[in-house]
């Protein structure tokens, strides 16, 4: 039987891209967002993949939206196998230049809205003993960087909340599967509709990835549940490592060059849209797609990704290059010592 698989946002960027796999698969993907035309775009994706669509549109800070929506899922297609919690909103700005009101709501749609979508996954995947949930997490929940507080402060939490739940489900002895996958710097559409009250326009952090990228890592995470996270692209592993080497470092690193890396030379534009509070492609709004507007300095491979799936053969080859290293290292002692007792022997005649 087909899959059911619940994408929250999914308009754009790596919650539509991974729509469009689960999709080639022939599953049944129910499609949540705001925005009814990205929406829209979607569903005609996915069923063109050979999937079947169900858009729901939906504002995953409000729980009873959500759980709705979970409700609306499986009367269409039957019981829910795997929910992927992507949506997300932020704000690019200096701490103090992001007001209250906007600090609460980045936090009710990019922490509690993953919150919301596991509870509404759980009412239904717990009673069968059965079900994924996939969370889309960020190089930057576990290394934060300045202009973006309120996104890195919901990403460290959703780090926290998933890692008590799995805990949890384990002392339970579920058989629900929750694992995080965190996600490197990907070119979507969010740079042109985030707010922002930078200078210039913002851009992700070099290396720049296409959502195909976290869209593959998405589908290998919601295969294989039972590991628990993921990281995509060689920037988010190095992140991961930096941070905790030498965390002091990567502070005044980032103090220095983290507020130019995150914005272009062009001036930010006075009637750029921004999708805090409305969908910036909602109903007399436009289809921003997939991708952003960095597709020439974005890569759609990561082959440290596609090793870090299968770790056998990377440990293997590993281990193979370590034994290699030791094996030249006693032979390299070997005839050092052969030379020391002939030189010995020579000075003792």
């Amino acid at each position: 039987m087909s899959q059911t698989v619940v994408i929250t946002g999914a308009s754009a960027g790596i919650g539509r891209a991974t729509a469009r796999l689960f999709a080639e698969r022939g599953a049944n993907v129910v499609l949540l967002a705001r925005g009814t035309t990205g929406l829209e775009a979607t569903a005609a994706e996915v069923e063109a993949c050979g999937g079947r669509a169900l858009t729901v549109p939906t504002d995953v800070a409000d729980h009873a939206q959500v759980e709705s929506a979970a409700q609306a899922a499986e009367e269409a297609f039957g019981p829910i196998d795997i929910w992927v919690n992507n949506g997300f909103v932020s704000v690019f700005a200096p701490f103090m230049e992001i007001e209250p009101d906007e600090y609460q709501r980045v936090t009710e749609v990019t922490y509690l809205g993953f919150v919301h979508g596991t509870r509404a996954a759980l009412h239904r995947m717990l009673p069968r003993d059965r079900g994924t949930i996939v969370q889309v997490g960020s190089a930057l929940g576990e290394r934060a960087v300045p202009l973006q507080s309120a996104y890195c402060g919901a990403k460290h939490a959703i780090n926290g909340f998933t890692s008590a739940l799995r805990t949890e489900l384990r002392h339970q002895g579920s058989g629900v599967s929750i694992t995080l996958v965190k996600m490197p710097a990907v070119n979507t559409p969010q740079f042109s509709w985030v707010l922002s009250r930078l200078p210039r326009h913002p851009q992700p952090v070099a290396p720049i990835y296409q959502p195909e990228v976290a869209a593959r890592a998405i589908l290998h995470a919601a295969d294989h549940p039972r590991r628990k996270q993921y990281s995509v692209g060689a920037s988010t592993m190095a992140t991961v490592l930096a941070n905790k080497l030498a965390p002091a470092l990567l502070d005044r690193y980032l103090a220095r060059t983290g507020f130019d890396s995150q914005q272009t030379d062009d001036p930010a534009s006075s009637d750029r849209p921004d999708n805090l509070w409305e969908p910036a492609d909602g109903k007399d709004g436009h289809d921003y797609g997939t991708h952003g507007i960095f597709d020439a300095h974005s890569t759609a491979r990561s082959p440290l990704t596609r090793l870090a799936r299968h770790p056998a053969p990377l440990v293997g080859g590993l281990c193979g290059a370590a034994l290699a290293a030791l094996a030249l290292t006693r032979s390299a002692l070997r005839r050092r010592g052969g030379c020391w007792k002939k030189n010995q022997l020579s000075n003792n005649f």
